[in-house]
């Protein structure tokens, strides 16, 4: 099964065999347990829930959903349609070099952005006494004289879910538990994420 949690440390960079610099994440990976595993007849679909870690004090519904004498940190849910059972583990190993892959996480939360840093909108101009600056402009005074739902405009910018595709797999350490991706992945560093084979 090649899916897997594991915490965003940071970025660097790999040489390739004909001396090219690759751009390369690195997220370590510690083996990940099969807590449960849905079926069709039970759940509807086909899926894998991981877990990561061990919570040394977990709350009581936690304890009891954790069947494999395990109460993980953090856990995830994959559709798959592998055949494991309960207790099994997953690490890094499952993944080979060139696996092209989907990473889930939470972007950098970045506050209360204005229209032109959230929406790439465009400053007004600095002359002839304009004082339209940063401003987003007319949001619906005339027609349709009511602001519509969805509109741009200023507000909560970053904190959410977002997901990144074609990622190939440059690096697989099994010692340390790492895993190098090309290019970027969300959040900040320390975040948890989730990678899945596409």
């Amino acid at each position: 099964m090649k899916a897997i949690i594991g915490r965003k440390i940071g970025t660097t960079s790999l040489m390739q065999a004909d001396g090219a610099i690759q751009a390369v994440t690195l997220v370590q990976a510690a083996p990940n347990v099969v807590t449960q595993v849905k079926s069709v007849e039970n759940d509807g679909y086909l899926a894998v829930q991981l877990g990561l870690g061990e919570n040394p004090r977990p709350a009581k519904p936690q304890a009891g959903h954790a069947k494999a004498n395990t109460a993980p940190r953090r856990l995830a849910e994959f559709r798959t349609d592998e055949t494991v059972s309960v207790g099994d583990t997953v690490s890094v190993t499952n993944f080979e070099l060139g696996d092209k892959v989907k990473v889930t996480g939470l972007s950098k939360g970045k506050g209360f952005a204005g229209t032109i840093k959230r929406h790439n909108f465009h400053r007004g101009p600095k002359t002839h006494g304009s004082r339209n600056y940063r401003k987003p402009g007319s949001i619906g005074s005339m027609y349709p004289q009511k602001v519509f739902k969805g509109k741009k405009m200023a507000g909560r910018m970053g904190g959410g879910q977002v997901t990144v595709r074609n990622l190939k797999v440059a690096l697989v350490d099994a010692e340390h538990d790492l895993i190098g991706l090309t290019g970027a992945i969300p959040g900040p560093a320390k975040s948890i994420v989730r990678i899945q084979e596409i």
